[in-house]
């Protein structure tokens, strides 16, 4: 009876081994268990098994839910055991207990400094698509694709400026304008302004679509003195332009999958309209000297280049804690043109076929996470132009053309959708503009 007394008593933790402690001890006394004391045992231990069971669920559950919480706020998260138990339902008949490997811990954000609590913590269990942190975008080519199904809405505004003392780009600028070496100028001040709406959809996490139109104002004070007429003082011509500039369409698409201490490949295709005013069709004043080319000034400024542009590129992103590296390389092939005709004061010009150059370009930087809602971008743009071509020979005055510009960057995330860009560009070759600013307001929806 003493022994039935202490069956009776709830086992609990250890209570397992106390029970088969008592049987052993039974049989080492030569004691006889019936066949209801082996009975009520056997009930017991399977008693005992679905508390040890449901004991292993709950601290399994209290684990997964300190787990998601130490995400939510930020804090680093310790290693996890090996091990974690996979929640199944049993059957009547008790089936051996299953382990499962725990999945890997996704490194934790930092946390932020208002000490706020996320809202949306992420699931258990749920692997998020990984994806490369947002920098301050100082290139054309954005470095992180719009995920699948959500739109973005891209405004901003652009300001050039650029003072030489002879306008030598031919055949390119970085402006929507087009000088294909018809003019001679001892010094040119000239002021740019673009204002660019883009839209992305994300077609697919991998890939998105975008179009942007931009409008273009531009304001050039040249200096000039007509130099077949021996003049002995210099012409100050004040001309603008306005109007619609080139509207674009790209497709770019990410290569490979996110993943740590590894580069990511996104590939890129740009087509450029020609809907903006090309150098061509404004009038251009031949007043001075009409024999001469090179005298002829421009009475409206141009708002397009005049020509068709297609532009495969290839970007690289390097992300590794606490930066992003990246870099770019593009080949812009500008169509050429047959039966030209240029609009001057003394009537149309046929200039024939006209064939800009192309136009090798690329970029590297680097972007830095201030904190999580601050990054800041360093990096350099360059390109090489090529001549252009009139009839089939080289234009006046044509040469191949380097640009490069030194881009500073900053970014600040105003709301989870919407975010604040400056760019800052120093040209650092004698046909890149003198300085850029640019300014960009991204939403998301």
């Amino acid at each position: 009876m003493r022994m039935a007394r202490q069956l009776h008593v709830p086992l609990r933790g250890s209570s397992v081994v106390g029970v088969l402690a008592i049987i052993f001890s039974g049989f080492a006394q030569g004691a006889e268990i019936s066949p209801a004391q082996a009975k009520a045992l056997k009930a017991q231990l399977n008693e005992q098994a679905k508390r040890m069971e449901t004991l292993r669920k709950q601290l399994a559950d209290a684990d997964a839910k300190l787990l998601a919480m130490q995400k939510s706020m930020g804090v680093a998260v310790p290693p996890q055991p090996a091990v974690a138990v996979a929640a199944q339902a049993k059957s009547k008949d008790a089936q051996p207990m299953q382990v499962a490997q725990a999945a890997p811990v996704a490194p934790a954000a930092p946390a932020p400094r208002s000490g706020t609590v996320s809202q949306e913590p992420a699931q258990v269990g749920e692997s998020p698509p990984q994806r490369v942190q947002q920098v301050a975008q100082i290139f054309e080519q954005p470095g992180v694709l719009t995920p699948k199904g959500q739109f973005s809405f891209e405004t901003g505004v652009q300001y050039a400026y650029s003072s030489s003392n002879r306008v030598s780009i031919v055949g390119y600028t970085i402006i929507p304008a087009l000088t294909i070496g018809l003019i001679d100028v001892r010094e040119v001040r000239r002021n740019t302004f673009t204002g660019n709406v883009t839209g992305r959809w994300g077609v697919t996490n991998r890939m998105e679509l975008e179009a942007k139109v931009p409008y273009v104002y531009r304001s050039d004070d040249q200096l000039t003195r007509p130099l077949n007429l021996g003049a002995g003082r210099d012409d100050l011509y004040n001309s603008t332009g306005q109007g619609l500039g080139d509207v674009e369409a790209t497709a770019r698409y990410q290569f490979n999958e996110t993943s740590v201490d590894k580069p990511v490949y996104i590939g890129s295709l740009r087509f450029k309209s020609r809907t903006g005013k090309d150098p061509f069709e404004v009038l251009t004043d031949t007043t001075q000297a009409p024999e001469l080319i090179t005298n002829r000034i421009e009475t409206e400024l141009p708002t397009g280049s005049g020509f068709y542009t297609l532009q495969p590129g290839i970007t690289m992103l390097y992300p590794t804690d606490p930066a992003v590296f990246f870099g770019g390389l593009n080949y812009q092939y500008n169509f050429a043109r047959s039966n030209v005709t240029m609009n001057t004061t003394q009537g149309d010009v046929n200039l024939g076929e006209v064939d800009p150059g192309d136009v090798i370009g690329f970029n590297f930087g680097m972007g830095l996470a201030l904190n999580e809602r601050s990054s800041f971008s360093l990096g350099y743009d360059g390109a090489s132009v090529g001549k252009t071509k009139i009839n089939g020979q080289d234009a006046i005055n044509a040469s191949r053309i380097q640009l490069g510009t030194l881009l500073l960057g900053y970014s600040q995330r105003l709301t989870n959708a919407t975010s604040l860009g400056l760019t800052v560009g120093v040209g650092v070759t004698r046909d890149t503009p003198d300085v850029t600013l640019g300014l960009r307001l991204p939403m998301s929806f």
